[in-house]
């Protein structure tokens, strides 16, 4: 049959055009991703999501040459589950990244995060096509507030101007900052708190309460594909972050007081289901709302904006 003919069965969502698709370019198209996978029964996962990919497709695509187009969507299942599965041996498919001094950071480098922070995903273009990988990591940064390094210190002095300040600030751009989870500032530790002989929470009892919370989403997820609250979709939060009364009003008092986005809303409703977790509680309450969002204070103290 020629490809016209296929594309057209595919236009009228006639189940012939899988069938077709496969008789003519199912060898060739198995060929390409044994030849990535090594494996023939990933093989041919991805080629039947080849033909899902390409029912999806068309309309309202109309692909010129059938061959080359069936080619491009299974080297890119192929290519994303040979990198999956390599991460997978590696001990998981989430990296975490250190940053320290995120401010000296060329500025284009720290933006091309923002898309594989928000979408778990890398994609390059080039001329000959489209390559997505999967990029989970966690992102950890660190930063002075300042050149000096004192700006805001409650004892030192800051020796930068304020045009220094800003500048320096604002090598983190706004949507960047949005995608941080969490913004903690770090004060400096005063003697009394060195001395100081009572006993602070010990790591295995902190230990036991993270364990227990994973145990508690492991159990929330099942079946789903999302692996901890951070992952959870924005069209599926009402579902996993149930809120009482009170936590809602405080929530919405901080959305409209902070001027939060829809992005910094997402992200401390997930942090706040994760202190939910730590507390050992399935609703989330009015306390667990302040303490999330706590940790969006930064962005409104040194940047001047609240997400």
């Amino acid at each position: 049959m020629e490809d016209s003919q296929i594309i057209e069965l595919y236009w009228q969502k006639n189940p012939d055009a899988i069938a077709e698709s496969s008789r003519k370019y199912g060898a060739y198209c198995l060929r390409i991703s044994q030849n990535i996978l090594h494996s023939n029964e990933d093989a041919e996962e991805c080629l039947n999501d080849t033909w899902l990919h390409a029912w999806n497709a068309m309309p309202p695509q109309r692909p010129a040459r059938l061959r080359m187009f069936f080619s491009k969507i299974i080297r890119n299942l192929s290519l994303n589950r040979f990198h999956a599965l390599n991460a997978q041996k590696r001990g998981g498919a989430e990296l975490h990244l250190v940053l320290d001094e995120l401010a000296e950071f060329d500025h284009r480098t720290l933006e091309i995060m923002r898309q594989p922070l928000e979408d778990r995903r890398v994609t390059i273009t080039r001329a000959s096509g489209t390559v997505s990988y999967p990029c989970s990591f966690m992102l950890v940064g660190a930063m002075n507030p300042c050149p000096c390094g004192y700006y805001g210190h409650p004892k030192r002095q800051c020796t930068c101007t304020d045009r220094q300040v800003r500048q320096y600030l604002n090598r983190i751009s706004g949507p960047l900052l949005d995608r941080f989870d969490l913004h903690i500032e770090v004060e400096p530790v005063s003697f009394d708190s060195l001395s100081a002989r009572a006993k602070a929470e010990s790591s295995a009892a902190i230990r036991e309460r993270v364990q227990a919370a994973r145990e508690w989403q492991n159990q929330r997820f099942s079946g789903t594909g999302i692996f901890c609250n951070a992952a959870i979709p924005a069209g599926m939060l009402q579902d996993f972050c149930p809120m009482d009364d009170g936590a809602v009003t405080l929530l919405r008092a901080v959305f409209d007081k902070l001027g939060l986005s829809a992005r910094a809303y997402d992200r401390i409703l997930k942090v706040a289901r994760t202190i939910a977790d730590l507390d050992g509680s399935d609703i989330i309450r009015k306390q667990h709302i302040a303490s999330a969002a706590q940790f969006r204070s930064l962005d409104r103290k040194y940047w001047g904006t609240g997400g």
